[in-house]
């Protein structure tokens, strides 16, 4: 039986984590639950933010809300060892009646249950909604054959992006009329290469023994040259007196 030492101790603990539990829910009631997304993080229109930025916002506000909800859980616990406690009934199991160790009430002051009758808690069963239209991938691979299943293939991620993206047409070869035929054809600009002859050329890892490791992209490129009789899209080299860049000779 608990003397009445330990039950003032207890009950100091109960009534710090209650102060504490509720001055995390009044302030989040202003913050998190009183303001929308703009005015919680400054921002007059989040049209023009990155994805990503979003992802983040969205995932640091759900967070705040499953806090809250564990706060709540945890003051309805700490009420309920309070109300014992005047009843007097603290330190005793609800279930079969015998003392509950002070031990035990010393690390969760809020149980109302010896260790041999505490409820087993049931593991939540909802899943991400995402989970009714993506589907894991098999024999290691994303490439799963026939019978209607997903296929990932080279042109997968067009598909895709056809429903949005970040970029811009900027981001592409060519001139196009709309953002909806960006991914019907379009071709990134360089493979994120500066210039079209880093595609094909390479070094070791110290920068030394330059080579060219042929490609497609080497096969188009000098295509190009041939057309335009140059022997490198600055001109001839050496240098020659027929390239655009050396002016004539005055007569």
């Amino acid at each position: 039986m608990l003397t009445d030492k330990q039950l003032g101790k207890l009950k100091d603990e109960l009534l710090e984590r209650k102060e504490q539990l509720q001055r995390h829910l009044d302030n989040d009631e202003k913050t998190l639950h009183g303001q929308d997304e703009q005015e919680r993080y400054g921002e007059l229109n989040t049209v023009d933010n990155h994805p990503a930025d979003l992802g983040t916002e969205l995932f640091e506000r759900e967070k705040g809300f499953a806090l809250d909800d564990h706060a709540e859980s945890e003051m309805e616990k700490v009420n309920q060892a309070l109300s014992a406690m005047e009843k007097g009934t603290y330190g005793k199991c609800k279930v079969c009646g015998k003392d509950i160790e002070y031990e035990r009430l010393e690390v969760i002051p809020t149980t109302l249950y010896c260790v041999d009758d505490t409820p087993e808690k049931t593991p939540g069963t909802d899943r991400p909604v995402e989970e009714e239209i993506l589907t894991p991938p098999k024999n290691d691979s994303f490439i799963k054959g026939r019978r209607d299943e997903v296929k990932d293939y080279q042109d997968s991620f067009q598909e895709a992006a056809r429903y949005g993206t970040s970029e811009t047409p900027s981001d592409f070869n060519g001139t196009y009329d709309d953002y909806d035929s960006l991914y019907q054809d379009g071709v990134r600009s360089n493979d994120g290469n500066t210039e079209d002859i880093d595609s094909f050329s390479a070094t070791n890892i110290e920068g030394k023994e330059r080579k060219v490791v042929p490609n497609e992209k080497m096969e188009e490129y000098e295509d190009k040259l041939d057309r335009e009789g140059l022997e490198s899209p600055i001109g001839d080299i050496p240098y020659k007196k027929r390239d655009s860049y050396i002016s004539d000779k005055k007569k």
